[in-house]
């Protein structure tokens, strides 16, 4: 059995109740790829407004989470808290964390095992810069950062990894189909060799870095390429064209 392509949206810190619902509306309506699993991830105001509006199949993501349970922690969000409002995923690691947050590969590994621990599965975020990638460095870089969340986490079955290059994000720059499927065999075979073979035969990894209906048939059609993470995109209607870029 093949694995299931995937496509996330990632909103960032954009919309309104307004623009939000009018996105869930245009999905809702939307004739989508049947075998395609969906879920968005809208900013965490909006995580109600979004489940309770967004039709059953899809599904929503937090963009973040802490990794540690209920308590004095201002301004985060708990596992606990997510599964009782009926959220089933979260992102972890994203770039913007890293890089503008400073969030470094260890706290990235215990938000990572404890959303599995506590029944989330969780879209694990990981990428180079492009002065890395100029370096030779990108395999090195994205080994050493799934390593930190092996340390951590053995069973890998809820964890879909999204291979993020830093350097093409928002940036209108797309990673070539040949570059990213590169990366993402290079992945698959760190799966292989450092989780398990059924880990690297059964877990998806997806491309993000300005996805868009122009680029996404191309990608889609890569061995090793199982979906997409998509930013700006997924706030417009072309999101759907990407949901479907394997028909």
């Amino acid at each position: 059995m093949g694995r299931q392509f995937f496509v996330g949206g990632n909103f960032k810190m954009n919309g309104s109740v307004q623009t939000i619902k009018a996105i869930i509306d245009n999905l809702n309506a939307a004739k989508l790829d049947p075998s395609v699993e969906v879920v968005i991830a809208p900013p965490t105001l909006y995580l109600l407004l979004a489940r309770d509006h967004l039709r059953k199949g899809l599904e929503v993501a937090a963009q973040n989470v802490f990794d540690k349970p209920n308590g004095a922690f201002t301004g985060e969000i708990s596992v606990d808290q997510l599964r009782d409002s009926d959220i089933t995923w979260s992102l972890a690691g994203h770039s913007e964390r890293r890089v503008i947050l400073q969030e470094d590969d260890s706290f990235i590994a215990n938000k990572t095992k404890a959303g599995i621990d506590g029944g989330l599965s969780v879209i694990l975020c990981i990428g180079e810069s492009l002065e890395q990638r100029e370096a030779g460095k990108t395999i090195d870089v994205v080994t050493s950062q799934l390593d930190a969340v092996a340390e951590k986490v053995k069973d890998w079955s809820k964890i879909v990894i999204a291979y993020e290059p830093i350097w093409a994000i928002g940036t209108g720059k797309v990673a070539t189909t040949a570059q990213a499927q590169e990366v993402h065999a290079a992945i698959r075979k760190w799966l292989g060799s450092s989780v398990s073979k059924e880990a690297s035969e059964t877990t998806r990894i997806i491309y993000g870095g300005s996805v868009s209906e122009k680029n996404c048939k191309d990608l889609a059609r890569e061995p090793d390429i199982d979906g997409f993470l998509v930013g700006g995109a997924s706030l417009k209607p072309a999101f759907v064209d990407i949901i479907n870029s394997n028909l």
